[in-house]
């Protein structure tokens, strides 16, 4: 098991099959293993295997070592393998604490006894919103989640190719699907497109379901209250039909990293991912070329109020033996000062607490900030608002299968229903 200090990105694919693997889905072979050995120091689980967050994290724990003076011990396992093995972690011998994320997939642990309530910390914290609280909220009203940073989801762009192109930002999705077609033409894939790990097209189908039938209609969805044979959600698919020519083609064989390169490199013209995505494939001389602007308006009724910006942060395993240790260790993760530290090492995230400065924050994290301020409604994601074995087990394949063959939309949404109808109705 690698160790070393820390870092971030969140692989969706595994968190997927490794919550649902607690529910009904085939256990993987453990590839996640804590740290053993009695020892005073509080041992992280991280699944930030990048190279800027892994050194960002390191940069955090180093200043918690010089300001308690208490070790840290930091277990380092790859995006894929810690989500896909996270369930089977968290029963055996986890660590004592570990990086994770808020609502659905946080309360689906607590649920199970598998995390510590840490209701007593958030007693005494006094920077994070009343929505980061929900966030971290079981749904037995205890608190389980620190929160540390969030990041939104967009369309990215290199602005040099806007400028030499003469593009205008689109504002409505019939401006978006011309600009696609003049993209097109110039000899551009217009959208930069991999969903090799099977998440990342996700973020595609919530913008659009949220722009076509509003907030409240994509959540109820994601729960399972509503049918997908619906006409609203075939529509949704519907119109992301009519992009499909401009995206890249090839998509299943293609990981996100080599869609965001291909932004990079100016082969494509857009590309909709999350903050991170693109920022850790620009290289420091290109990063002031990246921009983003707000998925477009489909609908007047509901805008662009809704805005995909996941939240990540750190969860107590209930099984920890250094129950004392690891909560001085999540009240400094709280503070503004631990997450300023991280923030200047990793440009591609923002700070969740209201006092942490936002002094060295590039260009892309002030807009981000600001997209994510004037938000009406705050989405999590499609793999963290529904259910995991749902995400994992039918809509990782039901997406991949639409992108293989999107014109038979009404065979989709049925096999989709059926699959969520036996799911939901085993909770």
């Amino acid at each position: 098991m690698a160790q070393s200090s820390s870092e971030h990105r969140i692989s969706r694919r595994a968190l997927l099959r490794g919550t649902a693997a607690g529910a009904g889905a085939v256990a993987l072979p453990t590839l996640l293993t804590a740290c053993g050995g009695p020892s005073k120091e509080v041992k992280i689980g991280s699944n930030a295997s990048d190279a800027v967050p892994r050194k960002a994290f390191a940069e955090v724990f180093k200043a918690y070592e010089k300001k308690s003076d208490k070790g840290v011990k930091v277990n380092t396992v790859d995006h894929e393998s810690f989500q896909e093995n996270i369930n089977r972690y968290l029963k055996g011998t986890p660590d004592d604490v570990f990086m994770w994320f808020a609502g659905y997939r946080m309360q689906f642990f607590a649920q199970q006894g598998l995390l510590a309530d840490i209701s007593d910390l958030w007693e005494d914290f006094d920077g994070f919103s009343g929505a980061l609280k929900a966030q971290s909220t079981g749904k037995d009203g205890k608190q389980y989640f620190v929160p540390y940073y969030y990041y939104p989801w967009a369309v990215f762009y290199r602005k040099s190719v806007f400028e030499q192109h003469g593009y205008e930002i689109p504002k409505t999705f019939d401006e978006y699907r011309a600009l696609a077609k003049r993209m097109d033409k110039d000899g551009l894939d217009a959208f930069a497109f991999g969903d090799k790990d099977g998440w990342p097209a996700m973020g595609t189908f919530d913008y659009l379901n949220m722009r076509a039938n509003g907030y409240d209609f994509h959540i109820s969805l994601m729960s399972g209250k509503e049918s997908w044979t619906d006409p609203k959600v075939k529509n949704v698919f519907d119109l992301w039909r009519g992009l499909m020519p401009y995206h890249q083609k090839g998509a299943n064989g293609r990981t996100w990293q080599e869609a965001a390169q291909s932004l990079a490199q100016k082969k494509s013209g857009m590309a909709v991912f999350g903050l991170p995505h693109p920022g850790q494939q620009f290289s420091d001389a290109d990063r002031s070329d990246l921009d983003f602007f707000p998925f477009p308006e489909i609908d007047s009724a509901y805008g662009q109020d809704a805005v995909e910006a996941p939240i990540d942060g750190f969860l107590l395993s209930k099984k920890s033996k250094r129950q004392k240790e690891a909560k001085e260790l999540l009240k400094y993760l709280a503070t503004p000062a631990a997450e300023e530290k991280y923030l200047m090492r990793d440009p591609n995230n923002v700070a969740v607490h209201k006092e942490a400065s936002t002094s060295s924050y590039n260009t892309l994290q002030k807009k981000a900030a600001e997209l994510v301020s004037g938000a009406k409604q705050i989405s999590q994601f499609m793999d963290r608002d529904t259910r995991p074995d749902f995400a994992s087990q039918v809509m990782i394949r039901a997406i991949q299968q639409f992108i293989n063959k999107p014109d038979d939309i009404d065979g989709l949404t049925k096999d989709i229903e059926s699959q969520k109808k036996t799911i939901f109705a085993a909770s």
